[in-house]
């Protein structure tokens, strides 16, 4: 078996974690910790099953199954492409991507813009400035490793490191009391703030170029590629739980201190410039700069790569180009609109994903189970969507929905997805003895 060298094995990891880690990652964590206080590392538990268990999850469910579009086949062919297509659409130009600009440019340039200065021409101009860059690194995909690994991952991890130190330092308090959300079952309210990440639709994209950079690193056996995809993948895993950890702690002390703020971008911002005075909001808009622009080119490259194989004339290059521009395009003219949209889609879909993350290792023979997966998918999908329309505004649907088991929690397709699971077992049983 061909393995990856430690040092090679390190720079895949660290790639796989710069592709997830982007702004809403920095936010969470140190809002969780400010609001949980006392009880922090009782929702850090909860929010790492769903923020860095399912993601991780996904890339091996993923890698074994030889791709996202034979995993979803295992439901029905038609099923596969639609419901690719929709995650890359969603997670892509349609939402992540220009979300990875307007972010950046919020935490990183507006601190420090002088008064009367015309905001929108200052983000055109970043924006600008941002997708090309972007752009350019991800020209080559099979080098990321390269880019991502080696370099701006390492220094994201020393910025990070070094608000963190601060706090251990130098500390701006103690960890304060809970908020109400918190005090009941702060697990449960762990879980359902990773589960808001939308990691784990992520890591059903980054699969394929997670692949790619294991086979330019040397590994030609397909098994073997797989396995160091799967090594490289909970490596990242655990560099996700140190730095959710690290930022929770940050979150915990600074909301023990100033209390409670709006979001953890504020959270951030208030523990930075009382360690740092000014000098931290230079470190802070480098940390989002950074994280938002990792995202950003493997987004890129993960949309362009699936959309080649759909219409192989449009080379790579041109889709990098395509997705950069219409993401550029979005972040400075339609956003909010555009999240009005995509945000119900991206409800309905991470249901799906989590499902069948969890039916590719409870049921690996999809041949046999096929009934499991499209009875399961089924009731999970159409909950998942009626959901979705009353969120996007059908108000008439929630005197039915919230009937449903965990609807407050926001997890009503649960109580689906185990039935369509039962129904699909029996079928199954009874197709295997006649």
């Amino acid at each position: 078996m061909e393995r990856l060298t430690k040092e090679k094995l390190v720079l895949a990891g660290l790639t796989v974690f710069s592709m997830f880690f982007g702004a809403g990652n920095l936010i969470f964590p140190p809002f969780l910790g400010a609001s949980a206080g006392t009880v922090t590392w009782i929702a850090v538990a909860g929010f790492a099953v769903t923020a860095i268990g399912f993601p991780v999850l996904g890339v091996v469910a993923v890698a074994q199954s030889g791709g996202l579009d034979r995993l979803a086949g295992r439901v029905h062919p038609k099923f596969a492409f639609i419901f690719t297509l929709l995650i890359y659409l969603s997670i892509g130009p349609c939402l992540a991507i220009p979300r990875t600009a307007s972010t950046s440019f919020e935490m990183a340039v507006v601190p420090f813009l002088k008064e009367g200065t015309s905001s929108a021409l200052m983000q055109f101009l970043y924006s600008v400035v941002f997708f090309t860059i972007a752009f350019v690194v991800a020209l080559k995909p099979d080098k990321l490793t390269e880019r991502l690994g080696k370099i701006l991952t390492p220094i994201l991890l020393v910025l990070i490191a070094v608000i963190f130190a601060g706090c251990i330092i130098h500390p701006a308090g103690a960890y304060g009391i809970p908020s109400e959300t918190y005090q009941k079952a702060p697990f449960i309210k762990g879980f359902l703030e990773g589960y808001m990440t939308m990691d784990t639709i992520a890591a059903l994209n980054f699969g394929i170029i997670i692949s790619l950079n294991i086979k330019a690193m040397g590994i030609k056996k397909e098994a073997d590629v797989v396995h160091e995809t799967i090594r490289a993948g909970f490596f990242a895993g655990g560099i996700l739980l140190l730095v959710y950890s690290a930022l929770s702690h940050v979150g915990a002390v600074t909301g023990g201190a100033f209390g409670l703020a709006d979001n953890g971008a504020q959270t951030l911002n208030q523990a930075v410039q009382f360690l740092y005075g000014k000098a931290g909001l230079i470190l802070l808009a480098a940390v989002f700069f950074i994280a938002c622009l990792n995202t950003c080119i493997g987004l890129i490259s993960c949309c362009s790569k699936y959309f080649c194989t759909i219409i192989p004339k449009i080379g790579y290059r041109t889709w990098a180009f395509l997705f950069a521009f219409v993401s550029l395009v979005i972040s400075n003219a339609g956003l909010n609109k555009i999240l009005e949209i995509s945000v119900p889609v991206l409800s309905a879909l991470y249901p799906i994903s989590i499902v069948l993350i969890i039916l590719s290792f409870a049921f690996r023979d999809g041949k046999r189970w096929r009934a499991v997966y499209v009875c399961a998918i089924g009731l999970t999908g159409i909950t998942g969507v009626l959901l979705a329309l009353a969120q996007a505004g059908a108000v008439f649907l929630q005197p039915v929905l919230i009937k449903l088991p965990l609807y407050t929690a926001g997890l009503a397709w649960i109580c689906p997805a185990v039935v369509g699971i039962i129904i699909g077992v029996i079928i199954g049983s009874v197709k295997a003895r006649n």
